[in-house]
């Protein structure tokens, strides 16, 4: 007799996780593979990763049970929905598969599948929002070449473009100027002409700018004031966008009596998170459970 399983899989910018559930949702295999944003890593690459992450847990099914069949595949993917969508419509062998945006996993732990919405800030960020009626939002995730407001990238950016300025002299000095040049590795003496061909030059600048994010946190945790102003400007802008957002689904609402959460590293960061606690009259909760949480309890659902 064969078993039957599921596979269910987080893709976004920075890593791409699956795993495999049996007929009781229990998590029997796991597989992490790079980062498979097409917009980042390029059609082609973006597709190679997946599928290859697919056959890893497709082949750890038959381990586990040498008559398996997978029932069900369901692709909670960052970049083009087009592109995922028809990714998908040419898989076999996955069962029913389906692509959807990867804000829905995080919007389940937030909401429980619960009107309500979710704030997500990791390598890129979004707003995702159920509606009273069940229907499903979706705002900002214009990509890094577009801001991202309380993601990893703006928040690099926003960093470096300040230490630029640091290191011309037209803004007073602060950590950030040496945090830069060592995220770098140009020297001590490097210039602001020297740091803007590094990052102009590479090739991959948005992973470079993306991953000053934890020296930025680091520095505003430890009292840097510049550092703390920048973290609180760009996942400010993320938070007014939520408020918007917030207003509009729920008109009439009190909105203090939404379920509303904080997902990604940037923004569940004691200091963003207390900071913008209260700038908002949402309940912003902290969420403490990783996105592959929400695409499996998405796989238990009757249409998953």
């Amino acid at each position: 007799m064969s078993s039957c399983f599921k596979i269910g899989v987080d893709g976004g910018g920075t890593k791409t996780e699956c795993i495999l559930v049996d007929a009781r949702g229990e998590i029997v295999a796991r597989h992490l593979a790079p980062g498979c944003n097409p917009s980042i890593a390029g059609p082609e690459q973006a597709r190679l990763i997946v599928t290859d992450a697919l056959c890893a847990l497709r082949d750890k099914a038959k381990v586990e049970t040498p008559a398996a069949k997978i029932s069900a595949t369901l692709l909670c993917m960052a970049g083009s929905r087009a592109f995922w969508q028809d990714f998908a419509g040419a898989l076999t062998d996955f069962g029913h598969v389906a692509a959807v945006d990867d804000s829905l996993p995080v919007l389940e732990l937030a909401t429980r599948g619960e009107p309500g919405l979710v704030l997500h800030g990791g390598t890129g960020s979004f707003v995702a929002a159920r509606a009273p009626d069940g229907s499903v939002h979706y705002a900002g995730g214009l990509g890094w070449r577009f801001g991202d407001p309380g993601s990893g990238y703006d928040l690099g950016r926003r960093a470096i473009a300040r230490a630029l300025l640091e290191l011309q002299g037209w803004s007073p000095p602060s950590r950030l100027g040496p945090t830069i040049r060592d995220h770098t590795a140009l020297g001590p003496a490097a210039d602001a002409g020297a740091i803007t061909r590094f990052f102009y030059q590479h090739p991959e600048p948005n992973r470079q700018i993306a991953a000053l994010a934890p020296a930025v946190l680091r520095l505003a945790s430890e009292g840097d004031q510049t550092a703390h102003a920048l973290a609180l400007e760009s996942a400010g802008e993320l938070l007014a966008l939520a408020n918007r957002v917030a207003a509009k689904l729920f008109p009439g609402t009190p909105l203090d009596s939404l379920q509303a959460g904080l997902s990604g590293p940037i923004l569940t960061h004691p200091v963003v998170a207390q900071a913008l606690a209260p700038r908002s009259p949402l309940p912003l909760v902290p969420l403490d459970t990783p996105p592959i949480e929400g695409v499996r309890r998405l796989l238990l659902r009757p249409h998953g």
